[in-house]
């Protein structure tokens, strides 16, 4: 048990090894590994209070430290957990994802706060948002790439700007913008994918879908039921009047995957529209199975071979994903537990807790490789939390386990 236990904090170190170079000052780098270990601790709220008493410190000043005044580039551990994620998680018909998340604040100092729709509140309320760049694969998801979004009012205001710590060079952009350059980082670095995917924000962004286009990386993004094509008869035509217009014959029942209550079972339609040098744009429509059923609606644009109706809705179904990233982000890794209000402490909060998720996301690929190959039955739930948290339990009193 104590070698098994060995195994997981192990693990944890290989990351942070990865990373110990873009502190140049040794303290800081132990510091960010006693941050992530702190992040991955069972302690209810990962602020910088909760997170010093937890490994052991006396005060908060040394992790506020490191958030703030320390001298490293988060953008630089970014790219680093771009790393990492090839190699542990790598896959080459995995999918990126994009999608946004609200954090809710009180005041109006933190960098980018405003009365903003916020998909966690599912309203309008007062809240930063980020536009993250997830990775879905078949050992497992994690979150690969972050950006704040910052709404035109506060790129427009100089003297908040300055408050916040928001770099000169930051201008107002659209979430779309904001997720095209996260998809442009991750193809830079060569991560492994072979899909992209995203919710009606960005796949009704003529732009993005087309610079997509321009590089044959197949998608499917979702669009709003007004959103129009063109048909044969030179006429533009709303996707859901198109839906209606179906065939009983066009449709299939098909798992979109499993999901917290079983398989995610709907009825799936696929509308090819236009076609190029072995490349097709098709309009795909999924069903409710209910009396009065919802609808879906994405363009897809694939490869012929790749565009058959199974693969469309895997790669559909696998954009949930990025909501587990999400859930277990902010619940086991203290994603939106921050207290920083300045630009700069946002960043590097959410890259490390990013990271703590994908040192989880390889533990979780080990242990299940591990179950296949002992033929053992596959648990439940995220064990991964429950052996790393044993391991803090073997530490010494008032030391920080991975340092041990």
């Amino acid at each position: 048990m104590e070698k098994t236990i060995r195994g997981w904090k192990d693990e944890l170190m290989r990351a942070h090894q990865r990373m110990g170079d873009l502190f140049a000052r040794c303290e800081v780098r132990g510091r960010s590994l006693a941050y992530l270990e702190g992040l991955l601790s069972g302690c209810e709220r990962k602020n910088g209070w909760q997170v010093a008493e937890c490994v052991g410190d006396a005060s908060p000043y040394g992790m506020q430290y490191l958030l703030g005044r320390a001298r490293w580039d988060a953008d630089a551990l970014q790219a680093r957990l771009s790393e990492y994620v090839q190699g542990r998680l790598g896959s080459p018909d995995a999918v990126l994802i994009l999608d946004e998340t609200g954090f809710l604040k009180k005041g109006s100092h933190s960098a980018g706060v405003q009365r903003q729709y916020s998909g966690t509140a599912g309203r309008i309320e007062n809240s930063q948002v980020g536009v993250f760049l997830g990775y879905a694969g078949k050992r497992g998801y994690v979150l690969l790439d972050r950006a704040l979004y910052l709404p035109q009012q506060w790129a427009e205001d100089g003297a908040r700007r300055r408050a916040a710590g928001i770099p000169d060079q930051i201008e107002f952009q659209t979430k779309p913008m904001l997720g095209r350059q996260m998809l442009e980082r991750a193809f830079q670095s060569g991560v492994s994918c072979g899909w992209v995917a995203g919710d009606e924000v960005y796949g009704r962004d003529s732009k993005l879908r087309r610079w997509l286009e321009a590089r044959r990386q197949p998608y499917v993004l979702a669009v709003a039921a007004d959103q129009r094509l063109w048909r044969q008869d030179m006429r533009q035509h709303r996707v859901d009047a198109l839906a209606d217009q179906l065939p009983g014959r066009a449709w299939k029942r098909l798992s979109a995957g499993q999901g917290a209550k079983g398989e995610r079972l709907y009825d799936w339609a696929l509308m090819p529209w236009a076609g190029c040098e072995g490349w097709e744009h098709a309009l795909l429509v999924r069903r409710s199975l209910e009396a009065e059923p919802e609808y879906a609606f994405y363009f897809t644009y694939a490869g012929k071979k790749q565009s058959r109706l199974k693969t469309l809705v895997a790669v559909a179904g696998q954009r949930w994903a990025i909501e587990s990233a999400f859930q277990m982000a902010k619940g086991e890794c203290g994603l939106d537990h921050y207290e920083v209000r300045h630009w700069q402490g946002w960043y590097r909060h959410i890259t490390l807790s990013m990271l703590a998720l994908a040192v989880l996301a390889a533990l979780r690929a080990g242990e299940k490789k591990t179950f296949r190959q002992e033929g053992s039955p596959q648990r439940t739930g995220n064990p991964a939390f429950a052996r790393f948290r044993a391991a803090q339990r073997l530490a010494r009193p008032g030391t920080s386990s991975a340092l041990v």
